[in-house]
């Protein structure tokens, strides 16, 4: 099937349909408000969400793309995702990619899990490795699975109960919202045999990867969703789900992924009702390595529309979306983001309040997505960057070895500022990466430059030293 995030399909008009009812907006924002506040939050949102570390005890910064092959299937998936694909990212200047594999070409049939679909994956994280792109591998589904005419969830763990379902072409979130499709959902969550069978899955893939340098992390279910209650309205029934379900859920599988490897981050998701700046139900994952990753989807934008700059959405988000990892003390990495047309007048401005915005309260993102073509495509066929997607390609500190005391980039002037407390004991390599350009690096207070290659720059800095580094555009 062509993935419909990739053509000129729409998303999300059933949920604005849903989110337009005056009550359920008065719902929606004035929530937002009163949780950041109880989540002890004085500077605004996202100030005291942790950072993301690596290995070495470094904070990073993670900026990238989605990778995907939603068309093939058996022994030809995961085929579309090249090499190229992560040279030219990390050529443009991005270290990060998020990689969709699916659970019906994992195990197509119980128990049996597919040798050379583990070996694409491994291929694909060769070339990772290769270009110094951290991956974090994300078990994807889009309206549950094959039995509904998309990918996830295998057939044969797609329980319905003979409720119907009908497909909608013209807005294929929709189905989502098909009795089957919903119960099928709750079957997953709810079933002792099919509970047993995704963590099963999950310890397969990890005990497979858990030792390979690319792997940054596991995404244990893309976008979940769930069913629906009478009488109950979407955002409610999103926090149940996202409390009573979700979160058990997240808790197993964080487990399973334990047994097969205790080092990497675990990504888990709110439904997608968080575009809408619906503050998440999701309760405490018992795992000491937990990210939050929320996507980042408008709505109207979905639908094909334009940005309101002065709608209030992104700062709706912003305090809904902060106030989980503000919670927890987890840190955030967005995992989808990005409008359907990205030429529309607003655009640009849409670009920049979002990255400022995603600069604010998280440890990085990833845009969707990497191909090369239209609709969502972050390039075209040539490589080059569409209308005003390059504005996502801007220099930012990937790994700093200290406490960052800020960082910052104004697109105007084309200067990034990073000033941190330089590490006592362990790694004293602080890295900047940059898109392409020429670019002017200097440092200060205890901090010397002391590598450049094309798009990186390494800093060392004293230990304990307030250091500083500025990279202008030449």
């Amino acid at each position: 099937m062509r993935d419909a995030k990739n053509t000129s399909a729409r998303r999300f008009p059933v949920l604005r349909a849903f989110l337009t009812a005056s009550a359920l907006v008065t719902a929606l924002l004035a929530p937002a408000t009163a949780r950041a506040g109880e989540a002890g939050n004085t500077g605004g949102p996202g100030q005291d969400i942790p950072r993301l570390t690596d290995r070495q005890g470094r904070t990073l910064t993670l900026h990238g793309w989605n990778i995907e092959d939603k068309t093939h299937r058996g022994d030809e998936a995961l085929t579309a995702v090249t090499e190229r694909h992560l040279r030219d990212m990390r050529a443009k200047g991005f270290d990060f990619a998020r990689l969709l594999v699916f659970w019906d070409d994992l195990e197509p049939e119980p128990g049996r899990f597919s040798r050379g679909y583990l070996r694409r994956i491994e291929r694909i994280l060769d070339w990772a490795e290769r270009y110094d792109v951290k991956v974090v591998i994300d078990a994807h589904q889009d309206v549950f699975g094959p039995r509904f005419g998309h990918r996830g969830i295998p057939d044969w763990a797609t329980r319905t109960d003979g409720l119907p379902f009908e497909k909608h072409p013209d807005d294929w979130f929709a189905e989502y919202f098909e009795p089957a499709v919903q119960r099928a959902f709750t079957h997953l969550y709810d079933d002792p045999d099919l509970r047993t069978a995704q963590a099963r899955m999950w310890r397969t893939l990890a005990a497979r990867l858990a030792r390979h340098p690319a792997v940054l992390g596991y995404d244990l279910v893309n976008e979940p969703m769930g069913e629906l209650q009478p009488g109950e309205d979407l955002a409610s029934a999103a926090r149940r789900i996202e409390r009573d379900q979700l979160t058990p859920m997240y808790n197993r599988l964080a487990d399973a992924v334990r047994s097969a490897d205790d080092d990497a981050w675990v990504f888990v998701e709110p439904t997608p009702i968080v575009g809408e700046g619906v503050p998440t139900g999701l309760g405490r994952i018992r795992d000491p390595r937990v990210v939050y990753a929320p996507h980042f989807y408008n709505g109207t934008m979905e639908a094909g529309g334009d940005y309101d700059p002065g709608a209030g959405w992104m700062e709706a988000y912003e305090r809904a979306v902060t106030a989980y990892p503000e919670r927890y003390r987890v840190p955030v990495v967005v995992g989808e983001w990005g409008p359907l047309n990205s030429t529309l007048p607003n655009m640009n401005r849409f670009y920049r309040d979002a990255m400022a915005s995603l600069g604010r309260y998280s440890s990085g993102w990833a845009a969707y997505v990497w191909c090369y073509g239209g609709g969502y495509c972050a390039v075209d066929d040539t490589g080059a960057f569409r209308t005003n997607k390059d504005l996502t390609a801007e220099p930012y500190a990937e790994a700093v070895a200290g406490t960052v005391r800020s960082a910052a980039y104004d697109s105007v002037t084309g200067v990034y500022r990073l000033a941190y407390r330089a590490a006592s004991h362990g790694s004293r390599t602080t890295v900047l990466s940059l898109p392409p350009g020429t670019w002017r690096i200097t440092a200060g207070g205890g901090a010397t430059v002391v590598r450049r290659t094309a798009g990186r720059a390494w800093v060392l800095a004293a230990p304990g030293s307030r250091a500083t580094v500025t990279a202008e555009r030449g």
